[in-house]
């Protein structure tokens, strides 16, 4: 299995990539192929001697802060846009990125394509939860969505948690601001009258916001403006949750021996809310995989991106919603 990784993308490229990609390389049976500038690629790569790294030379950049559009179509040499075409022309399995997020989404739906049926492609990050982790469907693709978006959203994270997170019969739950039918945008209450009529899902309805932590669902379902601003939330939630504990157990003599006696189940939180160990948000209703990893991944956190990549292929996640995206059947509401 090829993987193709834009070494260039993200805070900490290239060296917590290059990284990420040797301990990936070591645990998994697959070939990474580097894009970006090949000379600053050969200094990482250097300081790992035991693995074989192919490298493809592009010699431009997109940063945070170049405009998707202007990006897909101003950087045709960026190690973004050479690494979406060689997945389009099926140089590799799939593809995997730290870099700007737009630019990725932009140029995935314009180079990679969506699958035939599929009308918006939807970022769907792994999330915790009190119960386990959920995949949130979109988290910033597309800011304002149909009816026809969000249940085809629901479908594709139903598939995914089916196929990658072994779930047999995950709880696919829409955002809402009730749980009563007939809440929220218009689009909302039909899309929840659409889902309520489908079948080949467990749709359990409208969820709030405030059950989402507690683990109402296994799949989330909204429009991506709405869904950036939970995943937002939920990341800084963590972590002045995690500076509070801190502080509390640093506080006298008596509070760090306390810290001591629990620290084992203090460790347990802290990896269920790290969001390194769930790699990154794969890009659902792209033809190929497409795995977008944290703007901020370290080496630990792309590691698991491409583990997550890796999966996404072996279990044909894109081929599934290929075959599923138009068979499930979903009635139209008027």
């Amino acid at each position: 299995m090829k993987i193709i990784v834009d070494a260039m993308g993200g805070d900490n490229a290239p060296a917590a990539v290059i990284e990420g990609c040797a301990a990936a390389l070591r645990d998994f049976d697959i070939e990474v192929i580097l894009v970006g500038k090949r000379s600053d690629i050969e200094r990482e790569t250097a300081k790992y001697p035991d693995v074989k790294f192919s490298i493809v030379n592009a010699s431009e950049v997109i940063s945070g802060e170049d405009k998707p559009m202007d990006a897909v179509r101003e950087k045709k040499n960026s190690s973004m846009m050479v690494g979406l075409s060689m997945l389009s022309k099926g140089e590799g399995e799939a593809f995997v990125s730290a870099g700007n997020t737009g630019a990725l989404i932009a140029g995935s739906t314009l180079i990679v394509k969506r699958i035939h049926g599929v009308r918006r492609v939807a970022l769907a990050p792994i999330m915790p939860s009190e119960k386990g982790a959920f995949i949130l469907v979109d988290a910033g693709a597309s800011a304002e969505c149909t009816a026809q978006f969000l249940t085809q959203f629901a479908v594709m994270g139903d598939i995914y948690m089916k196929k990658v997170m072994d779930i047999d019969c995950p709880r696919v739950g829409l955002v809402n601001i009730g749980e009563e039918d007939g809440k929220g945008r218009p689009e909302v209450s039909e899309a929840n009258e659409i889902l309520k009529g489908s079948s080949g899902m467990n749709y359990i309805g409208n969820v709030e916001a405030r059950d989402i932590p507690q683990g109402a669902a296994d799949v989330v379902v909204c429009d991506g403006f709405t869904g950036n601003v939970l995943l937002k939330l939920t990341e800084g939630m963590g972590i002045i949750f995690g500076r509070m504990l801190k502080n509390v157990f640093k506080k006298n003599a008596i509070s760090y021996m306390a810290a001591a006696m629990v620290k084992s189940g203090i460790d347990d939180i802290k990896k269920t809310m790290d969001y390194t160990e769930y790699g990154g948000a794969p890009l659902l209703g792209a033809s190929k995989s497409v795995i977008k990893a944290h703007g901020s991944s370290n080496a630990k956190a792309f590691y698991h991106a491409i583990r997550q990549a890796v999966k996404t292929v072996e279990n044909d996640v894109v081929g599934a919603i290929k075959e599923n995206i138009e068979k499930y059947e979903v009635k139209e509401y008027v």
